[in-house]
């Protein structure tokens, strides 16, 4: 179901493109089109912003919209990965840790952050609702909670579960430290350590280095920028390596942005279980499509428990509140005992702060407000690439989340773009750190779109966009 803004759009666009107005033609003013489509003010507004962000249009100030006069490449997206066939074990993770430790210098132009800057984060709502929980709980906020972890968090997030088909209860959740400390939980409950894991390629570093400290092997799995993970190479990798377990991002993978569809899911599942592998389900970007409609989860279609669901509130409220969850399956006895003996209880008051904002609708609430944002946010980035990027750049257009696949002309080492840009001022997160070894994807980079747009990100991504066609004319010459 698409919002009224963006039918408006749509029907603007549509008069574009049957001349009705050309390239240069002053667009009818704001409350003129609200007029005229009998809409409000505000969604004629929008529906223009809509257009900006495309590229169909432009704002010239003090004047009105008109429609652009000027050229975007087509972008075509990314084929389907071609990983490394063979099992490795996960290095080169000091030289992501080195890179995302250099981005943590004030003033610079941060495109490869993969968490949100606090602009998009509900920051006074959840000033207003941790001073709320103090009142109500008073010393009770800072007492040590249950092991599985507060029963009104749960229970608050096994209400939305019902929502997505699983049938979970608030006893099935386990409260962690953040979604990586759940996936390193369901890899220790699922696997030893010399294991073979299968996982999408490219993915998130993050995973890689959880897989690395459990000391444990990967499996690339070539990847589709829509579709997600190949269930055909999957299938014939389980024919030929001692796969463990296999891990992926089924909703807005980062970094492809790839959305599993219902079909492929499930598909999934009855691949994964004819061969009785757990599925480690990473969805730390399920909340965050850019559709009224949130996607579906891979642990719906789950009968035998054999699907773990990783999720966490980093990537929506906070990363700093460090508050995940795990839903284990058949594994929950194997994930408490070892909870258990790594650390126990998670911090109650950062529970308590979420659990509230749930019950009370904050958290719904700030979702239809960032959805948006991010939407908004992902199209000004896509338009901008395709205006100051070289032709032979193709990129991944996701319908959620806030990363953007870049893959630049061949023979460009993204390394080295990396190093000249972070010397400007400008961060961006290099392909390699992506894969096992980090010896594939020398010409990608990974954007985000999670920053605050401004003149200064548009002249930095300019400046990105010249800098590969240095780097073209220097192999010509």
């Amino acid at each position: 179901m698409k919002y009224l803004y963006e039918t408006v759009a749509d029907n603007i666009v549509a008069h574009i493109e049957q001349g009705v107005y050309r390239q240069g033609d002053r667009l009818p003013g704001v409350r003129s089109l609200s007029q005229q489509m009998n809409i409000s003010v505000s969604t004629a507004l929008e529906a223009y912003r809509l257009l900006e962000d495309q590229g169909r249009i432009q704002a010239r100030a003090r004047s009105g919209y008109y429609v652009s006069a000027y050229h975007r490449q087509a972008i075509a997206e990314p084929d389907i990965s071609d990983p490394p066939a063979t099992p490795s074990r996960v290095t080169g993770q000091s030289l992501t840790r080195q890179i995302l430790w250099a981005a943590k210098n004030p003033g610079q132009v941060n495109l490869g952050a993969s968490m949100p800057d606090a602009d998009f984060l509900p920051i006074r709502p959840l000033q207003q609702t941790t001073n709320k929980v103090i009142r109500l709980f008073g010393k009770h906020s800072f007492d040590t909670d249950e092991l599985l972890g507060n029963q009104e968090l749960r229970r608050q997030i096994a209400k939305r579960m019902v929502e997505l088909n699983c049938t979970d209860g608030p006893d099935d959740i386990i409260i962690t430290q953040g979604a990586r400390d759940a996936v390193r939980l369901a890899l220790m409950a699922t696997c030893e350590p010399g294991d073979v894991i299968a996982i999408e390629s490219p993915t998130f570093y993050g995973l890689l280095q959880v897989i690395e400290s459990c000391g444990m092997e990967t499996l690339e799995i070539p990847t589709h920028p829509r579709a997600g993970i190949s269930l055909e190479a999957l299938q014939l990798a389980l024919e030929q390596w001692p796969i463990k377990a296999c891990l992926v991002i089924s909703n807005f993978n980062n970094p492809l942005g790839s959305c599993m569809p219902d079909e492929r899911k499930k598909a999934l599942v009855t691949l994964l279980e004819k061969h009785e592998i757990p599925l480690i389900e990473d969805d730390v970007y399920g909340d965050l499509c850019f559709d009224s409609k949130r996607p579906s989860v891979i642990k719906s279609w789950s009968q035998q428990g054999e699907v773990l669901y990783c999720s966490s509130f980093a990537k929506t409220l906070s990363p700093g509140l460090r508050i995940g969850w795990l839903m284990p399956g058949r594994y929950k006895e194997k994930v408490e005992n070892l909870k258990y003996m790594l650390h126990q209880a998670t911090p109650t008051l950062n529970q308590l702060i979420i659990a509230h904002f749930l019950e009370h609708g904050g958290y719904d609430r700030y979702l239809r407000q960032v959805r948006q944002q991010y939407a908004r946010s992902v199209a000004r980035t896509v338009k901008a690439v395709s205006l100051f990027f070289p032709d032979g750049t193709r990129m991944t257009q996701p319908e959620g989340g806030f990363a953007l696949w870049v893959e630049l002309p061949e023979g460009i080492d993204a390394m080295e773009l990396h190093r000249r840009a972070s010397l400007e001022g400008i961060i961006i997160a290099p392909g390699p750190l992506f894969s096992t070894t980090q010896k594939k994807y020398s010409n990608f980079i990974r954007l985000s779109c999670a920053v605050p747009w401004s003149d200064k990100v548009e002249r930095a991504l300019k400046k990105l966009g010249d800098m590969v066609r240095d780097l073209i004319m220097e192999r010509v010459v």
